[in-house]
């Protein structure tokens, strides 16, 4: 009598587990610090604190930067030259109109501010902690944004689409431009993300009211 062979059943295939790729160590130093001088004011936060809530070791931080101060420089830099990246592209972006130009700035400005809102806020207000030649690092590329802005004005004026106030029969467009990007700026003090307007839709706010504010030609 011949024995009944049993099928043999397959090894069940198991997926190899994939580990999201971890933060890089720098990075990981970066957002701790932004979330813990946003949190608590750069003056109090220590560098134990930072490498705490970023799960590293204190040694970690020095094998990228030498202190908190250059830390705290790094982080405001660095976000202030994407956001001049950011703004030089949203221009160049826009095609010849200066009233598009202008709508396109004021968008990405807005944005940006609207959703790394903890980054505008340690930049604007820790900037004091830093010492005068880092502080001229970051106001040369605050400068450039504004003259960026300012240079849209300008063609805007001279085109004639633009109507910006005057005082005493002048206009000031350097001060127009300074006005404008304070506007945009302090946005980052009170958006709420998930509220009534999305990002982009306070985009495109503060960008109708920047093209009124200049007086600016429709159509």
């Amino acid at each position: 009598m011949s024995k009944r062979k049993v099928p043999v059943r397959a090894a069940a295939v198991v997926a190899p587990v994939v580990e999201r790729e971890p933060r890089p160590p720098v990075e990981a130093i970066r957002a701790a610090a932004f979330s813990q001088f946003a949190e608590r004011g750069y003056p109090v936060v220590t560098v134990r604190d930072i490498m705490k809530a970023c799960g590293l070791t204190q040694g970690a931080l020095y094998n990228h930067f030498k202190s908190k101060d250059e830390l705290l420089h790094d982080i405001i830099a660095s976000t202030q030259a994407e956001l001049e990246r950011i703004c030089l592209q949203a221009v160049a972006g826009a095609g010849a109109d200066p009233r598009a130009k202008l709508a396109a700035f004021v968008r990405a400005y807005v944005v940006r501010h609207c959703r790394l809102r903890i980054e505008a806020l340690v930049a604007n207000r820790e900037i004091s902690w830093l010492d005068a030649e880092q502080v001229g690092d970051i106001r040369r590329s605050r400068r450039a944004i504004r003259d960026i802005l300012v240079g849209v004005l300008v063609q805007g004026k001279e085109a004639g689409l633009f109507d910006p106030p005057q005082i005493d029969g002048r206009s000031d467009l350097k001060s127009v431009a300074m006005a404008l990007l304070d506007q945009c700026t302090h946005i980052s003090l009170w958006y709420v993300p998930g509220g009534r307007m999305s990002e982009e839709q306070m985009g495109r706010l503060y960008a109708d009211m920047a093209l009124r504010s200049v007086g600016a030609k429709v159509g």
